[in-house]
């Protein structure tokens, strides 16, 4: 049996129907039953029989920080997709990152040394890694994580999460990481996901800024899960990005299928930088959770292109268009604000 943390997510519910798909039998974990509804209305996108296939699957609700909720949930396992994590970027939150995304990891990572699991596959993030002086340069598996960098609380407490998978590498498990960019999917419209950049581009976004990064379909993400936890290759990493595209570029794609007008303003260092500091203000005045940290904005202006060729070579692997995977999510995007 298969177990999946973070199942109502962004890549766990596409993931649950990858699986389902193949007749696979699931044990799914959950925190909260309100997210059980997303799940279901991911699945009503692919399938006609969302709820058959939502009921094939054992959920268990399951915090990854208490130890008898996840034996529970381990018992007669021997494969686990490790998707659950908490995304902010905000530096008041980094507690709560590290106690979610790395010690919640280590937890994971003993009970399936403990419970004998055959193998691990861990959703990290290309934040983990590390950037090279020259921008030109791609960015690979290999490309050295810099501590002395500015790095944001989420992609220190990644990080951490990374090291805890390999410490379980060196315990006898085996595991696989993969390193998706930016990840393009349906059905989560608000919060973290990259679904909200669909709605914000919706609602009117003015402006567009200068940097670069990787992109990725959900659905190649879940698929190289998949075909990674199904073949004999362990204790490797894999950097899943299809293309890496401006933001510019991005935001005027997601206009064109959204039929918007997209930003036609480049917000410049010099307003970023006056923004995320009017921001932190507002913030310490109201209590508000940040919009705008100084991570986010200098990754908004950062160049980082992304070389997934190792993925390619090794599974044969062809990425999606990235072109389409946008349309797709913006029609399903439009298709819900009628529904």
């Amino acid at each position: 049996m298969i177990l999946v943390t973070g199942g109502t997510g962004l890549v766990g519910s596409h993931l649950l129907f990858q699986l389902l798909k193949n007749n696979a039998s699931i044990r799914a974990i959950y925190r909260n039953e309100n997210t059980l509804n997303q799940v279901k209305h991911v699945f009503s996108y692919y399938s006609e029989n969302a709820e058959a296939l939502f009921n094939k699957i054992e959920w268990v609700k399951a915090d990854l920080n208490n130890i008898p909720q996840l034996e529970i949930a381990f018992k007669g396992i021997t494969h686990v997709y490790h998707c659950a994590a908490f995304v902010s970027f905000e530096p008041s939150k980094y507690k709560l990152l590290r106690k979610i995304n790395i010690e919640g990891t280590a937890n994971i990572v003993n009970l399936s040394i403990n419970y004998n699991i055959k193998k691990l596959c861990y959703v990290s993030s290309t934040a983990t890694l590390g950037h090279h002086n020259n921008p030109e340069k791609l960015i690979n598996e290999k490309t050295e994580w810099n501590a002395e960098h500015n790095n944001s609380s989420y992609a220190i407490t990644k990080y951490g999460a990374e090291l805890e998978v390999w410490r379980g590498t060196q315990e006898g498990l085996n595991a696989v990481i993969v390193n998706p960019g930016i990840i393009l999917g349906a059905g989560y419209w608000n919060g973290g996901s990259s679904g909200s950049l669909f709605k914000r581009i919706k609602n009117g976004l003015p402006y567009y800024t200068s940097g670069i990064t990787g992109f990725v379909s959900v659905w190649d993400v879940v698929i190289t899960m998949e075909q990674l936890m199904n073949c004999t290759i362990k204790n490797e990493q894999f950097i899943l990005v299809s293309d890496n595209l401006s933001y510019k570029s991005f935001f005027k794609a997601a206009a064109k299928v959204l039929n918007v007008k997209p930003p036609i303003k480049e917000a410049k260092p010099w307003l970023l930088n006056s923004v995320w500091r009017l921001d932190w203000i507002k913030s310490k005045l109201s209590g508000k959770p940040r919009r705008l940290t100084k991570q986010t904005s200098n990754s908004l202006l950062s160049v980082k292109k992304y070389d997934a060729t190792k993925i390619k070579n090794i599974l044969k692997f062809e990425f999606s268009s990235i072109s389409k995977t946008i349309e797709e999510v913006g029609l399903l995007y439009l298709k819900d604000l009628k529904n």
